[in-house]
């Protein structure tokens, strides 16, 4: 057969290629960036569920909009309100099958081929994929421990004149990282300064470990005069509600949001009504904050616990910054005492050990480090953690 051109700009994840080798029995994961299903609400999402079906079943069951079901969008438009997003309205939001049908939108509406996008070096893997697909030349602004370096970053939009800036800056999937309030003000008046458009994706923002993080680009736009036009913003329930309900979001400036949403109709004409019907019920219920402060206390637990671990067994072979949130650590193998410094080779021995994690370097769009590798606590529980470090040693 004769495929389309564009598909050789990418290639398979790395991850899922990863998951074919965990069939072992016994195998400890931190390789999965999935939340744990043992904190689901499944007993709220089931009230939710039969609500859905009761007050309104013809909403639930039938096609519709395109831009998404009306009361979803009104209980999406107040959850950014509570995060500060105060001048927040229905109408400034499409619903999207996964906040990944929001990056390809984005892909689809903004990228012709030759175009220049800037990612943060490491990035998640399904966006480098997605902007590849669509023709997208993808170079890689550096990170620290507070996200991207700005000023690096300003240098490279002035050089690239990109269509558009995407940033993971809270609790950055593999990063961790945490983009200071410093920086996402400065980004946001460089985006004005340059009329570029950042795209803030934010799927992580409500797993914080203890304080809360900055507040969003999209809640602190309103404090940059003319930055609101140049943001768009993705949100999703994957992480702290189901992956499962496939409910995400797009914020943008109207014009956008229009494009996004004729794209849309091609694609799947409307993300699931009674999902989204669903969703609408949970956070109607009131039931969202006490399943954020379980998961949070959960997530912390297994962070801490991970972090510990990883400092007593692997020592000074291994560099990392405990993160504040979210679902990841991302380490890189100094190679102090003689120890492994590939991180590829790495995995390959710690699977042998009966543990698994995901080499850094699918991550980076270009020049990866190949010393890197992202771990995730989530779906594992502390003793599980501990025996799965013991067994990174062992590997090591």
């Amino acid at each position: 057969m004769q495929f389309a051109d564009r598909l050789n700009n990418v290639e398979t994840s790395a991850i899922r290629e990863l998951f074919k080798l965990l069939g072992k029995p016994g195998i400890i994961s931190f390789a999965g960036g999935f939340p744990d299903s043992a904190m689901f609400d499944v007993e709220g999402l089931r009230e939710a569920s039969q609500r859905a079906l009761q007050e309104e079943p013809g909403g639930a069951l039938q096609y519709g909009a395109t831009e998404g079901y009306e009361p979803l969008r009104t209980q999406l438009a107040a959850f950014e309100r509570s995060k500060g997003v105060t001048d927040m309205e229905p109408q400034n939001l499409i619903v999207t099958t996964g906040s990944q049908q929001a990056l390809d939108l984005l892909g689809k509406t903004m990228i012709s081929p030759g175009d220049k996008v800037i990612v943060e070096g490491p990035t998640f893997l399904a966006t480098i994929q997605c902007f590849r697909l669509y023709g997208a030349d993808i170079e890689s602004a550096p990170i620290d421990a507070d996200g991207v370096q700005v000023d690096k970053l300003e240098q490279m939009i002035r050089q690239h004149k990109p269509k558009f800036v995407y940033l993971i800056p809270t609790f950055g999937n593999p990063s961790g990282a945490l983009l200071s309030l410093e920086r996402r003000r400065k980004i946001l008046e460089l985006a004005v300064k340059y009329q570029v458009l950042v795209v803030e994706d934010d799927p992580y923002g409500d797993l914080y470990f203890g304080e809360p993080p900055p507040p969003s680009m999209l809640a602190l736009s309103k404090d940059v005069p003319g930055s609101r036009e140049w943001l768009a913003h993705c949100g999703s329930m994957s992480k702290v509600l189901s992956p499962g309900l496939r409910v995400g979001w797009l914020v943008a400036q109207p014009e956008l949001l229009a494009k996004a949403t004729m794209c849309k109709q091609f694609s799947d004409a409307h993300t699931s009504t009674f999902a989204q019907a669903t969703a609408a019920q949970y956070l109607k219920s009131g039931r969202m904050p006490a399943t954020l402060d379980n998961v949070r206390k959960k997530y912390a637990e297994r962070a801490h616990a991970m972090a510990q671990a990883l400092r007593r067994e692997l020592g000074d072979a291994i560099a990392f910054t405990e993160p504040k949130g979210g679902l990841f650590f991302w380490a890189r193998l100094t190679g102090k005492g003689g120890k492994v410094k590939d991180a590829g080779e790495f995995a390959k021995r710690a699977i042998e050990q009966g543990v698994a994690f995901v080499p850094g370097a699918p991550f980076f769009a270009k020049d990866a480090d190949l010393s890197t590798l992202r771990l995730s606590f989530a779906t594992a529980d502390v003793n599980r953690i501990l025996e799965g470090v013991g067994r990174l040693r062992a590997a090591l």
